[in-house]
C-alpha cells in the first residue's frame, strides 16, 4: 500500500469522526496530492485502488467492525476488483470515496466504491473481498458478521455481480 500517510490519517482520526453503518455509506474526505499523478497529471489509475484499500479500512474502524474483529478474526483481503473512470481528478482537487457493502455470497463480500467530485462520480469500483485467518483458511461472510455481533441478511446482489464473481472464478481455473 503506498498510502500510509492517508491510512495513518484514518487511523488516527476515525474515532473522532461519525460511526457509519456497516453496511454503509461511509465517506472518506481526500484531497489531491503531487504522489497521486501520473504523467498525464490526473490521478492514476492504480492510485485509485490504493485509496479504495485506506476507504475500506475507514469503514471497518468507524462501523465498529474492526475492534469486534482484531482480537479474534482473521484479515480482509482483495480477491478481485475492476474499476471504471469517468472523469479525472487533478492536482489539490478535494473528493470523497464512498463505501458501500452490495452484499455477500458464501465467500465474498461485494463492496462498491465511489469517487465522488462534488455529487459527480468520477471513478467506481467493484471489489471483492474475503477475510483470512492468521493460522490459515478463510472465514465466510455469515462466520464474520456474527463474530461482530451482526445479524444480517446479505441485501439481493446485482445480477451483473453475481456474474462478475463467477466471471472472475472461472478465470483462476484457467
Amino acid at each position: 500500500m503506498n498510502q500510509y500517510i492517508r491510512l495513518l490519517w484514518v487511523l488516527l482520526t476515525a474515532r473522532f469522526r461519525p460511526a457509519c453503518p456497516v453496511l454503509g455509506p461511509c465517506y472518506t474526505s481526500f484531497r489531491v496530492g503531487l504522489t497521486d499523478l501520473d504523467m498525464l497529471r490526473h490521478v492514476n489509475n492504480g492510485v485509485y485502488l490504493s485509496m479504495g484499500d485506506v476507504g475500506r479500512m475507514d469503514l471497518l474502524l468507524r462501523s465498529g467492525l474492526w475492534a469486534r474483529l482484531k482480537r479474534t478474526m482473521p484479515f480482509a483481503v482483495v480477491a478481485a476488483e475492476t474499476i471504471q473512470f469517468s472523469r479525472p481528478l487533478n492536482l489539490w482537487q478535494a473528493f470523497r470515496l464512498e463505501t458501500c457493502v452490495l452484499g455477500w455470497d458464501d465467500r465474498f463480500f461485494y463492496l462498491q466504491q465511489r469517487f465522488l467530485r462534488g455529487e459527480q462520480a468520477v471513478a467506481t469500483a467493484v471489489v471483492a473481498l474475503r477475510f483470512l485467518r492468521r493460522s490459515g483458511g478463510t472465514v465466510g461472510p455469515e462466520e464474520v458478521l456474527a463474530t461482530a455481533g451482526q445479524q444480517l441478511a446479505s441485501p439481493v446482489l446485482p445480477p451483473w455481480v453475481a456474474n462478475w464473481s463467477t466471471a472472475m472464478r472461472g478465470l483462476r481455473q484457467q
